[in-house]
């Protein structure tokens, strides 16, 4: 979970660089450095534990160098030390790497390397890396050769940038697992984990894919396999707009983002959903009609925020296209040994498309012989590469950690996929059907309109932001957002916070309740309406402090909760999208009244690209 930054052109490569991690720093904050070459057999190397703007601090933004890499790091091997920042050096200086992923034989690297007489600085598995690339030049190894060696001998899963000191033409790189993107510019090239920094500088990119290494120069690039075969990417112009990736006068990307989601739903529904017809475009899927029909079992894998859209899909689903389906977290599934019979579609949901959990239930699944499926934001990701069939979310670049619009456009996706499954599988009501997607056309301006509740939930937050525990409550599809609002509060404000079905509360959790009891009601006019008003009663005898949303002019529960704010009325079935966005607000308010870091919670990063 760590983002790499590279550059080798005419620029000046330290303001450069410290830009790209500016925009990748959502992947890791724990510690940041520069590698900057010298052109005289040396590197200035600057780095700094904790946040960007203490590297910034120690940066020489003048620095006459035109060729670095740089990274900002999410501690997995070792503390969030200046030591164990990256780059990283051989013991001579003169070899530098960037590492994101896990080499898992680095101990044993270690201490061959050792009884070689090599010594470490650090307590990262990366520091291997440049030691090993030295130890095999002193062999007689060329540079190239020695990266190539070397990647030969780590295992695990890495995405890499490597320099020498004494071969100032270019940048080695190489993937497999993390993300790895190459921006193509007139006389320079980019690299970096993710489009978002490219895009201020080109729209053109290769993304890498596993097994390739690269050599950047200033010329262009040069993609080889591990033994050295030519290969061949193409590259792929991106849409995004680099203004998109920036605050736009709101205080925190998550505001901002959670403000955007009227118009990333809009986009999801875009060309899928003409506002001008009556009718949807099927959504494009590679499989044919009776491929469709003959699915007897769908598996959804997430983690996270996406699994939450999964539960919602799994609801969906079974409801419009009468076919079982699983929800797991991608991080048990595939060692839980499953059952995929004969007719399974795996869907993978991710909003980056790197998520190493989610990837590798998806490659277990299909080694199987399930159809593939993924739900992802990232054109030109892992996930949209390993799957058979991708349906885009478009919700554009996401920068808070704590995801927001990813989520409401992933369970539009949902429903869309629902539909077109349930079409062809002959299940679904044509009235049923004509009122859902009336409801989708109607939905980004309710989404709209929830802005304006706002100050409520900013007077929710100065209520109970001192409270130490939350219970979130709902029935049916809106379990899940429960289970979502509660997962909000914990990653940015650090309030434990526990989503349960309302049925379920008198199983156990009911024994918390008293006075001090924040209990968030989710309670829309649905067919689980009276078993959830009964269910908070039940609350409420117990002296619990309840805040309901529920639908406009519902009275049930003005006499027991503290306080209601009414939502408009929308289709049960598309009752979690608009229900998760006042969550995101009461979280968010909650975290910044708290003195938070809302964008980047402790602890926490945007991709997690390890398992």
């Amino acid at each position: 979970m760590c983002g790499i930054v590279g550059y080798i052109g005419h620029q000046g490569a330290a303001a450069l660089l410290l830009d790209g991690l500016q925009s990748l720093e959502y992947r890791g904050y724990d510690s940041a450095g520069l590698a900057l070459a010298s052109g005289e057999g040396a590197f200035r190397v600057t780095r700094a534990s904790g946040k960007l703007s203490n590297l910034r601090g120690k940066l020489d933004l003048h620095d006459p160098s035109t060729q670095g890499i740089g990274h900002t790091r999410w501690a997995t091997h070792g503390r969030p030390t200046e030591e164990n920042a990256h780059p990283h050096r051989s013991a001579d200086g003169k070899i530098v790497a960037v590492h994101n992923g896990i080499f898992e034989n680095f101990l044993e690297l270690r201490r061959e390397l050792q009884a070689e007489g090599a010594v470490f600085q650090s307590e990262t598995d990366t520091e291997a890396f440049p030691v090993l690339v030295a130890h095999l030049m002193a062999q007689g190894a060329t540079f190239t050769q020695a990266f190539r060696q070397s990647l030969g001998k780590v295992t695990g899963i890495y995405a890499l940038a490597c320099m020498h000191a004494d071969d100032p033409t270019r940048v080695l790189a190489a993937r497999s697992g993390p993300p790895l993107v190459i921006g193509l510019g007139e006389g320079e090239v980019f690299l970096a984990s993710d489009v978002v920094p490219l895009l201020r500088h080109t729209r053109k990119v290769i993304f890498l894919e596993d097994g390739d290494v690269a050599e950047l120069t200033r010329e262009g690039v040069i993609v080889t396999d591990l033994a050295g075969n030519p290969v061949v990417r193409e590259a792929q112009h991106i849409p995004f707009d680099p203004v998109a990736a920036e605050k736009g006068g709101f205080k925190h990307f998550m505001q901002k983002e959670i403000f955007e989601q009227p118009q990333a739903v809009s986009n999801t529904l875009l060309n899928r959903l003409p506002v001008e017809s009556r009718d949807f475009i099927p959504l494009e899927l590679p499989f044919s009609e009776s491929d469709l029909r003959a699915l007897q079992r769908i598996h959804i894998v997430a983690c996270g925020t996406s699994w939450h859209a999964g539960l919602v899909g799994k609801f969906l689903i079974e409801q419009l296209a009468r076919t079982a389906v699983e929800v797991d977290y991608a991080s048990e599934y595939r060692y839980r040994e499953p059952v995929i019979p004969e007719g399974t579609l795996i869907i993978g949901i991710t909003q980056s498309g790197e998520t190493a959990d989610t990837l590798a239930a998806m490659k277990e699944a299909a080694s199987r012989g399930a159809r593939t499926l993924a739900i992802c934001n990232v054109m030109g990701s892992s996930a949209t590469r390993l799957a058979e069939a991708t349906l885009l979310t478009h919700a554009g670049p996401e920068i808070g950690v704590a995801s927001t619009k990813a989520f409401t456009t992933q369970l539009a996706v949902l429903t869309l996929l629902a539909l077109r499954l349930g079409e062809a599988k002959g299940t679904v009501d044509p009235a049923l059907r004509a009122e859902l997607l009336q409801g989708l056309r109607s939905l980004p301006a309710h989404l709209e309109h929830l802005s304006g509740l706002e100050p409520r939930l900013v007077r929710w937050a100065h209520q109970f932001k001192e409270a130490k525990d939350f219970l979130y409550l709902g029935r049916g599809p809106l379990y899940p957002i429960a289970l979502e609002g509660a997962l909000k509060l914990k990653e940015i404000s650090y309030i434990h916070a526990e989503g349960y079905p309302a049925g379920e509360m008198k199983h156990g959790p009911i024994a918390l309740i008293d006075r001090d009891l924040p209990v968030v009601a989710l309670m829309p006019k649905d067919a689980h309406r009276e078993k959830t008003l009964s269910n908070l009663q039940e609350a409420a005898a117990r002296d619990g402090r309840i805040l309901g949303l529920v639908t406009a002019g519902d009275p049930g529960l003005s006499a027991i909760a503290e306080d209601v704010i009414e939502l408009p009325e929308v289709h049960p079935w598309l009752t979690p999208i608009l229900y998760a966005l006042p969550l995101q607000l009461l979280a968010y308010h909650i975290a910044v009244l708290r003195g938070c870091d809302v964008d980047q919670p402790r602890n926490l990063a945007k991709s997690v690209t390890v398992e």
